[in-house]
């Protein structure tokens, strides 16, 4: 069972689907739609509020030029060893300067969760037995210091994140 998390808590009325050739949006849900289908849904028309899911191996840059139409990007973990969405996540949030909400989805591990908050994550869906029980308890891991800059500032005075700008 997946069920969606934020820094808020766990969210109960998440009206977003990924949308396969067997799973679509229902009426009172939104379709998380596959990169290519994005790009030709927003070239015919000019909906506003959309959803995409990029891949590991999808180019975000393509998103540019479409942000202001994307309420929802998921990025992908398929695996909990590929680590291209948090480079997807990072450049939305530093060079793209997306501002809506960023989703992590697919292999989403309670030990990757504070990281992928720092690349701009800011909502999961987890299925992980063991990431649910913990989110529930509420007890993320803690990461001490940090020495690299990130789309989300360090709350830490004592981290080194300042020290660079990107």
């Amino acid at each position: 069972m997946t069920k969606i998390w934020n820094e808020a808590g766990f969210v109960s009325d998440d009206p977003w689907i990924i949308e396969t050739e067997e799973t679509k949006a229902g009426s009172n849900e939104k379709a998380i739609l596959g990169l290519d289908h994005f790009l030709a849904k927003v070239a015919e028309g000019d909906d506003t509020g959309l959803g995409v899911l990029i891949n590991p191996a999808d180019d975000v840059r393509k998103l540019e030029g479409h942000l202001d139409r994307l309420a929802l990007v998921a990025v992908a973990f398929p695996a909990f060893n590929d680590g291209r969405a948090f480079s997807h996540a990072s450049l939305l949030r530093s060079r793209l300067n997306f501002s809506g909400e960023v989703r992590a989805v697919g292999d989403v591990l309670i030990d990757q969760i504070p990281l992928m908050l720092r690349c701009g994550i800011d909502s999961f869906a987890v299925s992980n037995a063991t990431a649910l029980k913990r989110l529930a308890e509420n007890r993320l891991p803690g990461i001490d210091n940090h020495y690299q800059p990130t789309a989300r500032a360090s709350q830490d005075v004592g981290s080194y994140s300042w020290r660079r700008r990107a």
